[in-house]
């Protein structure tokens, strides 16, 4: 297995709040993350840990994971495969996200072929779902035949579906990336780094990359990011 390097946001979950208070799980889940990190030179940067129901995808303990890793340009490490990918609709926030999400019991799964992978299992999913829209529509016209009243349907090109997608997803990380960052800046304010000078300093000391991910925050780059708050 080979050693990693860099960054790193770490989400732990455990199904019930009996297994979060005795720390069953938890630690298990640590060391699952440990071993895939292999002794490699990163850094924890924060670790998350969610007490839920694995139905369930309105996980705020992963939302602040995200969060975090894209703040500081992490990977999100989680240590089983099956903590994230029980909701379809989960599965798709993950691609929006924009963040690098690896799995621990999946060590081959990362980077483009990680999110490839998840692509693929989002596809299933929406194929499965097309099937069903299919006899749903397959129903409705051989009702239509019978003489039935049916209402009317207005649909989009699959073209311009995908376009307005895009732009979506787009604005959605832009949108995202703003927020994520707001809260170290109100901390830089409240502290009385008030300047767009001061500000980029205190985001520069702390380590966190530009919204691009290369070079220093300047004052021009923060003005900017107050502009979208």
């Amino acid at each position: 297995m080979a050693q990693h390097t860099g960054k790193f946001i770490t989400y732990l979950r455990v199904s019930t709040g009996k297994q979060g208070k005795s720390g069953l799980g938890i630690e298990a889940q640590r060391e699952a993350v440990k071993g895939y990190l292999n002794g490699g030179n990163w850094q924890i940067v924060a670790e998350f840990t969610e007490v839920e129901s694995g139905k369930r995808s309105d996980r705020p303990e992963l939302d602040k994971a995200l969060a975090a890793a894209r703040l500081h340009r992490a990977a999100l490490v989680v240590s089983k495969v099956d903590r994230l990918t029980r909701s379809v609709a989960f599965l798709s926030r993950l691609l929006e996200s924009g963040v690098d999400v690896r799995f621990a019991d999946l060590p081959a799964i990362e980077g483009a072929t990680g999110k490839f992978m998840l692509q693929q299992m989002v596809a299933v999913a929406e194929l499965e779902a097309g099937l069903i829209s299919k006899r749903t529509k397959d129903a409705l016209a051989a009702a239509k035949k019978r003489g039935a009243k049916l209402g009317g349907f207005r649909g989009i090109t699959p073209g311009r579906k995908m376009q307005q997608a895009s732009r979506k997803a787009l604005q959605q990380r832009v949108d995202a990336r703003v927020a994520d960052i707001a809260p170290t800046i109100k901390t830089l304010q409240a502290a009385g780094k008030t300047s767009l000078r001061a500000i980029a300093a205190g985001l520069n000391d702390q380590g966190i990359p530009t919204s691009r991910g290369t070079g220093k925050w300047s004052a021009v780059q923060v003005a900017r990011v107050l502009e979208r708050l």
